[in-house]
């Protein structure tokens, strides 16, 4: 008996010190952040009547709660640290479990629970420990807030972040019909937005979208997919294989294709068909006449009629939608037939012909010395496809000051297109054209220029102008001198011709005059031979004005302020 007394005696002190201190349990609690959580404490309220309780953050100590949260008196609650803590249960039943409301990493820890029963060491001791986990962000609720032709703007509400700060947002943009593996993928760095534009998309396409939320945890699940369709424009490309072909003297049947399927922005509607008279005489175009066909199938086709005979026609062609009207598609000129004339009787050197013969005039004579039939046409005709492109622009100068040229210019004829710019070139009056000319390109709203930082020379310059269909040839040349800095030089010698072998022309001219300066006055006086002074005039007649130069000091200095034309 004594040895089994000695045996058992630990638990015995046991049970005395959990009598002396209370007896106190422990389990723990794992929840994530963002939720409800509930830690049970219960005690039996029929035994010992309404009790008064607590609960505290850390281990109990003698008496009451440490970091005490909340307290009741047995009955109802009496105080607590915040809304957040709750008594859910039935109080006076002996159920003061604790309830927090949606718990954050900074709740987990160590929490006790004390009922106070009367007595000596008789207080229920209950510990819990929670942990309190982040998770990846809720998923995003994403909507449509205004789609553009190339633009979509989608916003969202923020969302619970799992209780680690959102750091970034992914977009995933595809084709309605594509799977999610061929989807452009966009990160967005900055956790504030709540809305965002997304941008160089293709008008009248069909799309669709979808968002996801990063914390350091992980990525949530994907958003809502939005299907947006973005509006249509104008088609962004013009109307394919374009031709033009010659049916009578007085009209021209005009054939096309659609623009490129992914440049048409939208369904096409109609085309817009604008055509106009060039007069070779004065050479320019006359007014637009304009008609509109409607977008029906894949080979279109129009015939221009009331056109004059044996006359160029430029045709443009420009496909619209709802949304507009794109650029436009060009062809070469076309001339309409002949006119055809008839006669009732027409002889040749071995028979007649009948009364329905006919033929073109300025034509391939015939001849044959074979009877014609009433079927027969005299000469081929065949279409005439021309292009043509911009006439030269007239250059001039303006100012020639220390190391800088000041230019300006007068554009000529666009020719069967706009003038999409112009190009200058200059080079030493002693280099070639073709291997030591500098270019410099200009917009083709551009008319004057200023050429800096050129080494003291004497330089040829010259222009051309651009359209769509081909160059100008060349402008009149400049010959220009500049001088040393800090010196005013306005030096020019122009030559109106378009290219080298002109330039030369011009030169054996003056040459020539100069020479003739000299012989004629020592025929007609012998005492001037001794000293000559040369004076080289020469007039230059144009249609908007005239140049004047004179000799001095071995360069030509300019004096006329008008406008020069090519001769």
């Amino acid at each position: 008996m004594i040895f089994l007394g000695r045996r058992h005696l630990p638990l015995c002190f046991n049970l005395f010190f959990c009598q002396l201190l209370g007896c106190v349990s422990a389990e723990g609690i794992i929840a994530t952040v963002g939720t409800d959580v509930t830690l049970q404490c219960n005690y039996d309220a029929q035994s010992y009547g309404k009790l008064p309780a607590c609960w505290g953050r850390g281990a109990i100590p003698n008496s009451g709660c440490a970091n005490e949260v909340i307290k009741s008196d047995g009955t109802t609650v009496t105080s607590r640290l915040s809304e957040r803590y709750l008594f859910m249960g039935n109080i006076g039943g002996g159920d003061v479990s604790l309830t927090i409301r949606q718990v954050e990493e900074a709740d987990s820890g160590m929490y006790g629970c004390r009922v106070e029963i009367p007595g000596w060491f008789n207080d229920h001791k209950h510990h819990l420990t929670l942990t309190v986990v982040a998770v990846r962000p809720n998923p995003l609720k994403v909507e449509t807030r205004e789609v553009k032709e190339r633009t979509v703007t989608v916003r969202w509400t923020p969302v619970f972040d799992g209780g680690r700060p959102i750091t970034t947002y992914r977009i995933d943009l595809k084709n309605k019909q594509a799977s999610w593996d061929t989807a452009v993928t966009t990160e967005v760095s900055n956790p504030d937005l709540t809305q965002l534009t997304l941008v160089d998309l293709h008008p009248a396409k069909t799309y669709s979208l979808r968002m996801f939320a990063f914390n350091s945890v992980g990525m949530s699940e994907p958003s809502n997919v939005l299907t947006v369709t973005t509006k249509e424009a104008a088609p962004d490309g013009p109307p394919l294989n374009m031709k033009l072909e010659s049916l009578t003297c007085h009209s021209i049947r005009v054939t096309w294709m659609p623009p490129r399927s992914d440049l048409r922005n939208g369904v096409l509607r109609s085309y817009s068909i604008s055509y106009r008279e060039y007069d070779a005489t004065a050479r320019q175009f006359k007014r637009w006449q304009h008609l509109n066909v409607a977008a029906t199938r894949e080979l279109e086709s129009v015939v221009l009629t009331n056109l004059k005979p044996s006359t160029n026609y430029g045709v443009l062609i420009q496909a619209k939608t709802n949304a507009g009207i794109g650029p436009a598609s060009t062809a070469p000129l076309c001339s309409t037939l002949e006119e055809v004339h008839t006669t009732s009787t027409v002889s040749t050197s071995k028979s007649t012909t009948t009364a329905a013969t006919m033929w073109i005039q300025e034509t391939t004579s015939i001849t044959s010395a074979e009877p014609v039939d009433a079927a027969t046409v005299w000469a081929d005709q065949t279409t005439s496809f021309t292009s043509v492109p911009p006439d030269p622009p007239v250059l001039e100068l303006k100012e020639v000051k220390d190391n800088t040229i000041s230019l300006l210019w007068t554009p000529g004829f666009e020719g069967d297109s706009p003038i999409t710019g112009y190009y200058l070139e200059y080079k030493a009056v002693s280099a070639s054209w073709d291997y030591k000319k500098t270019v410099i390109d200009f917009s083709p709203d551009q008319t004057e220029a200023t050429i800096i930082e050129i080494n003291p020379l004497t330089y040829n310059i010259r222009m051309f102008a651009k359209n769509n269909l081909g160059t100008s040839k060349a402008s009149n040349v400049l010959t220009i001198t500049t001088g040393e800095r800090g010196n005013h030089v306005d030096n020019l010698v122009t030559t109106v011709s378009t290219d080298t072998h002109a330039a030369a022309s011009v030169e054996e001219e003056s040459q020539g005059g100069h020479l003739a300066a000299i012989v004629v006055p020592v025929v007609l006086v012998v005492v001037a031979v001794a000293i000559v002074t040369a004076w080289q005039i020469r007039r230059v007649t144009q249609k908007k004005g005239t140049l004047n130069m004179w000799l001095t000091g071995g360069a030509l200095r300019y004096r006329g302020a008008e406008s020069l034309q090519e001769l």
